[in-house]
Order: structure tokens, then C-alpha cells, then sequence
């Protein structure tokens, strides 16, 4: 058959939509790689469009890709970006199979038919995709791209942040049968996946189109006897409610680590930011869940700073609330405007120059508080999951080198932290 490059952009989400098309197409006869190379016959490409600079990686791509494919292969894009894309600018780039954010079910067989039959241009995307609509079936039996199996169980979302335009790509929320997803994480145990890790575009949300809850899922999944390792995709924190705090709590196999979003620490910030609570129901949540799950849970952030009308006071409060959540892992972003938003309209717009000096405090700051919660680890023993070349990551999702075997779960003493990652000795 043929050599697909496959290539994805974005959040946790896409990395899952992304292994099941590399997986469908593997099945079919053909072989996967990352790497461009003169030798592909044609190529996918997940895309994101999250910033504008998503937009512009994106375009990139497709351009170089198109060059290296020539006049006979296959382009084929999906995701995000090219759900806004429109037809002419699509052709123009050379795109023959021009998906969305929804129908991804569609594009290896899509591509497959391509192969046969010749370049031809088609746009299979869901126009619609604020209608109700049933889940798009999406199956792994193992993983391709990554030693962790990222399984979609949610798409869509209607919270609609000021800031964000995805919710405009993504379309109304669809949750997966839970049967599907508890099937699917059986045959991937059975395969060899050492971790899953549940992935949405608004995770915290699942089941309340169909009756369930986050929580229960996660108490189905517990009783899969040989899941090593459970992890969930950011949530929202005002969806980590008592009920699944304490399924996560209940949970031998849920690694201890959330990834909960807090982007500001002031709350007229958040209260413009269509965030849905404020900076000190934010600490109560973490506060909450260190009480519940566990004392050294591990807690990850995303912060956007230089929102519009934010103050050097705004920018304070937010300092303190990441201090004050006993925060790991930071990630920071400076705000960008979003063509379509009600943000991008905002007057009080931040000076570059003051985002630039912004985000390098948040950064620094963030990289004191992880390096504080990495370090309280060192002399004692953490497991380690190996992914590559001796290196992975322990159960508090803190990198870390160690020796092992890929998808090894090993045992090992922590010897000291640095260069972000903990150098841990093998004791098993």
C-alpha cells in the first residue's frame, strides 16, 4: 500500500483522534510515519486553531506537505482549523480531503479510496455540528504514536470563555457510551497500555447528555483489574465536585494529578473571562481535593495572562492565587485575540511589551512552584513509567529518567531534580 505521514497539532484530544486515524489506516494496509520524507504517498494532518499562531503552524504545514507530496499524493486535513477553513483557500493550498472537527471516523477510509482512485477534491465536513448528534465512533486496540493511550470520551463544548473560539469549532457536547469506553480500555490492557488517560474538550461535562457522570465512569473503569494507570485531560474546576473527588479518591489505578485551569487569579478578570467562579473558589477546589484524594496531588495550571482591562493589581492577585493553590506544573500563555470572539472586541487591550513581561514572572514563578513539589520527592520511592529511551514519567505526572525497558513499569528512588526532571535510581 502506501507511507502516510500523520501529524497532529492541539491539545490531548486531537493526540487521541490523531492514534485512532494512524490506527485505521495501519489496518488497511498501509504504513505510519511522523517524519516528512520524499518516500510518502500522502499525508493526514490534525490541525488545531486555538491561537493564531496554531492557525499559521498549521498553514505552514500544509504548504510544505503539499510541496513534498507533489502532484500525486494525497493531502487530507481535519480538526479545528480546517472546520473554519473555507473551500477556496483549501483548494488553493491543496488539500484533497478537507475534514472538520467532527466525522474524523471518515478520513482513513477517505484517504484509502484516494489512493485508489486518484486525487480528487472532496469536503466531507459536518456542517451542522450545533445540532444534537449521536457519538462518532472512534476505537483503539493499541496504541501507535505513544507508549500512553489517550481515549476520547467527549467532544464539544458550551461553556463559551470570552477568549476562546473553539467552542464555535467543536460544536454542542456529545458523550461516548460508557460501555464503549470501559470495551476499548479492556482490549488496550490487553494489548499491553500501561496508562489511560481520558480526554475531552470539556472533560467535566461528560454524561450529562446521557445520563451518567464523570465520577461513575471513573468508578466503572477502577474495576478493570489490570489498568496500571488511570489519568484524566484538564477539567474545569467547577466540575470536580464532591462525587468524583471521591471516586478519584476510590480509585487504586488514578494516578494522583489534575490538570485544573485557573488563567487569572483576579476575579473581574474572571468574571470577563466568562469563567464561572471566583479566585478563592479556585483555592477551596484545590484545597478540597488535596484534603480528599490525597495530600500530595499533584496540581497543573494553565494561565492567560494580559487579558483585556488586566491591571498590574489584577496581575498581582493572580501571582498570589497561583501561590496560594500550591500549584506543580505551570503552563503560561499570553493573550492573543481570536477573530470572532467578544474578547477580541474588549477595549483595554494589554501592551504587548507588558504581556512579554507578564508572562515571563508567571513562568518564573511557575517554575519555582514545581520545582518546590518535585523535590519533596527526592530519597523517596516513586514508580516510573518508562516511554522512551530511559525516560518517562512517575504516577504525580513529574518527568523522569530512570532505566528501563518502553512500557515498563519500574520501581525507583529519587535521587535529585533538575533540568525538569527527576534522576531517579532503579531499586526493583
Amino acid at each position: 500500500m502506501g507511507l502516510i505521514y500523520v501529524h497532529v497539532f492541539g491539545c490531548r484530544t486531537s493526540l487521541c483522534e490523531g492514534e485512532y486515524i494512524a490506527g485505521e489506516l495501519l489496518s488497511l494496509g498501509h504504513e505510519i510515519t511522523e517524519n516528512i520524507t520524499t518516500d510518502i504517498s500522502s499525508a493526514v494532518i490534525v490541525t488545531c486553531s486555538v491561537t493564531s499562531e496554531a492557525d499559521r503552524k498549521c498553514r505552514q504545514l500544509v504548504r510544505r506537505v503539499r510541496k513534498v507530496l507533489g502532484d500525486d499524493g494525497i493531502l487530507a486535513v481535519c480538526g479545528c482549523w480546517s472546520q473554519g477553513l473555507d473551500v477556496e483557500s483549501a483548494r488553493d493550498l491543496g488539500i484533497d480531503i478537507l475534514g472538520g472537527s467532527r466525522g474524523k471516523n471518515i478520513i482513513p477510509s477517505a484517504v484509502n479510496y484516494a489512493l485508489k482512485h486518484g486525487r480528487a477534491f472532496t469536503d466531507i465536513r459536518t456542517t451542522d455540528i450545533f445540532s444534537p448528534s449521536e457519538w462518532e465512533e472512534l476505537h483503539l486496540t493499541s496504541t501507535v504514536m505513544h507508549s500512553r493511550a489517550f481515549v476520547k470520551i467527549q467532544d464539544g463544548c458550551n461553556h463559551f470563555c470570552t477568549y476562546c473560539v473553539i467552542p464555535y469549532l467543536r460544536g454542542r457536547p456529545v458523550s461516548r457510551p460508557p460501555e464503549n469506553i470501559v470495551s476499548e480500555i479492556q482490549r488496550l490492557v490487553e494489548n499491553g497500555t500501561k496508562e489511560v488517560i481520558f480526554t475531552g474538550i470539556h472533560l467535566g461535562i461528560y454524561g450529562r447528555d446521557i445520563g451518567t457522570s464523570l465520577a461513575e465512569l471513573v468508578r466503572r473503569v477502577s474495576e478493570i483489574v489490570c489498568l496500571k494507570r488511570l489519568r484524566l485531560g484538564s477539567l474545569e474546576p467547577f466540575c470536580l465536585d464532591d462525587d468524583l473527588m471521591n471516586a478519584l479518591a476510590e480509585c487504586e489505578s488514578f494516578c494522583h494529578h489534575l490538570h485544573l485551569p485557573l488563567q487569572s487569579g483576579d476575579d473581574n478578570i474572571l468574571e470577563a473571562m466568562r469563567r464561572g467562579y471566583t479566585a478563592e473558589d479556585f483555592v477551596s477546589v484545590c484545597e478540597k481535593a488535596k484534603a480528599v484524594i490525597s495530600p500530595d496531588l499533584h496540581i497543573s495550571s494553565d494561565i492567560l495572562v494580559g487579558f483585556p482591562g488586566e491591571t498590574d493589581e489584577a496581575f498581582r492577585n493572580t501571582l498570589d492565587a497561583m501561590r496560594a493553590s500550591g500549584f506543580g506544573r505551570v503552563h503560561v500563555f499570553p493573550y492573543s485575540a481570536r477573530k470572532g470572539t467578544l474578547a477580541a472586541e474588549m477595549g483595554n487591550q494589554v501592551p504587548h511589551s507588558v504581556k512579554v513581561l507578564r508572562t515571563s514572572e508567571a513562568i518564573s514563578l511557575g517554575r519555582e512552584l514545581f520545582e518546590d513539589y518535585a523535590k519533596r520527592f527526592i530519597g523517596h520511592e516513586v514508580e516510573v513509567l518508562i516511554e522512551r529511551d530511559n525516560r518517562g514519567h512517575t504516577r504525580h505526572y513529574i518527568d523522569a529518567e530512570c532505566k528501563g525497558n518502553d512500557n515498563e513499569i519500574v520501581k525507583a528512588e529519587v535521587i535529585r531534580f533538575g533540568d525538569g526532571r527527576l534522576e531517579c535510581l532503579r531499586r526493583d
